[in-house]
């Protein structure tokens, strides 16, 4: 069984990650990239942690990226998600969709991240430049 959702506590190449999507079928192929940036609701950000419940948040990912598949009229999708310590700037979450036309591409993209980001259950923790910390919760990232 392909595996369409993974967490990775190290970085990850995302060229590697849209080649697996491609075969001569595909005219289209959309992606999303969510970095971690430098501020969140006006406070400056230091960096961040990313945690999760493993085997729940790998099995609900998987659900979101099979009901793309058959919801959409896409021909493959991908999610790889980081969890760990993460700098400003490194890439948080990838999204890969390929599709024989665009606008399916598109709009299982938006889906997926959508979806991933309200029900798998992935926590961020930041770090605040003043030395508070807190807490974020997937509905709320």
């Amino acid at each position: 069984m392909t595996k369409h959702f993974s967490l990775s506590d190290t970085p990850f190449d995302t060229a590697s990650e849209r080649a697996k999507l491609l075969d001569d079928r595909v005219g289209g192929f959309a992606s999303f990239e969510g970095w971690v940036r430098d501020h969140n609701d006006g406070r400056p950000v230091h960096g961040l942690r990313y945690e999760a419940y493993a085997a729940l948040a790998e099995a609900e990912g998987e659900r979101v990226l099979t009901e793309a598949l058959s919801k959409f009229d896409i021909l493959d999708a991908r999610c790889v998600h980081r969890v760990g310590d993460l700098a400003i700037g490194e890439l948080a979450v990838w999204v890969g969709v390929s599709a024989a036309h665009r606008d399916a591409a598109f709009a299982a993209c938006r889906f997926v991240i959508d979806e991933v980001k309200s029900r798998v259950p992935i926590w961020k923790h930041e770090r605040y430049a003043d030395g508070d910390a807190g807490w974020l919760h997937p509905h709320q990232t």
